[in-house]
């Protein structure tokens, strides 16, 4: 990107802020000069000055760009393997301790929740493992993303078959309505889960403030780093270090690692699939 290019690219970034609180300053610009062009592309407008007009006179052009620069890619079950190892090896050890210590509160965020498939996989999971084991949890699961529109399409929790494709047919029989094509997760799941804005890089917030004080015996965090400039990933290492209970489980995606500042904050679970224990 050349220099004058460079100056309003930065713009327009200023004023998304001013104009949303959301700081896209701190993602990888690639991302979102490609998925900014797209934008341009559709209004046939051929620079970043002109685009920045458009902004400032046609209000509803920022609730397009702001759903081109989100982050949306998620399906129920997302990398298999990892769920696969939660439910067999690190939910039945949480659940056997918190049983034998006669705690029965379990909390979690999934942080980058998108449209809710996260989230609603995790509350299954542990659903499955408490009727197995013949115990009533008080479960929470907050789930947080910066985009509303995400977390609305999550309150209705109405799934396309590409959504629900990794689900198990018994699992999909038990937990979903099959309406016209439509997958409508059942009530019991979705009050499991409670969703929320919240802005990973903000400074001035370190966890949900639903979720009062934090404390989480498992953090999700996955697919988020990848989109987020290396410099900005010790303030979200800082939250969500900050979050977790001693020994908790923090899960990443699996091309994602734990910044170098925070490694020895965390003992790699299985050197496989970047889950990570609080040490």
């Amino acid at each position: 990107m050349i220099d004058n290019q460079h100056i309003e690219f930065s713009i327009i970034l200023e004023f998304i802020y001013k104009n949303s609180g959301l700081d896209f300053s701190v993602y990888r610009h690639s991302m979102i000069e490609r998925r900014m062009g797209k934008r341009l592309s559709s209004l046939n407008i051929d620079s970043y000055l002109h685009y920045l007009d458009y902004l400032k006179n046609h209000s509803e052009e920022m609730t397009a760009l702001l759903d081109v620069l989100t982050i949306n890619v998620t399906r129920f079950f997302r990398n298999t393997f990892t769920f696969e190892y939660i439910a067999t090896h690190i939910l039945p050890k949480i659940v056997s301790k918190k049983k034998s210590s006669n705690n029965n509160q379990l909390r979690i965020w999934s942080a980058g929740c998108s449209t809710g498939e996260e989230p609603y996989s995790i509350a299954i999971l542990i659903n499955e493992i408490l009727e197995k084991e013949g115990l009533d949890f008080n479960t929470m699961i907050f789930a947080t993303d910066i985009d509303k529109k995400a977390l609305q399409s999550a309150h209705k929790a109405v799934y396309s078959f590409e959504n629900i494709k990794n689900v198990k047919y018994e699992l999909l029989k038990k937990y979903f309505f099959d309406r016209n094509d439509s997958y409508i997760l059942k009530p019991g799941i979705k009050q499991m889960v409670s969703f929320s804005q919240f802005d990973m890089l903000n400074k001035n917030t370190m966890i949900p403030s639903e979720s009062i004080y934090g404390e989480f015996d498992i953090v999700f965090c996955r697919n988020l780093l990848i989109y987020i400039n290396p410099l900005s990933h010790n303030r979200i290492f800082e939250k969500l270090c900050f979050s977790l209970v001693k020994n908790g489980i923090l899960v990443l995606g699996k091309t994602e690692t734990t910044a170098s500042e925070f490694t020895r904050k965390f003992e790699d679970v299985t050197g496989m699939c970047n889950i990570y224990k609080k040490r």
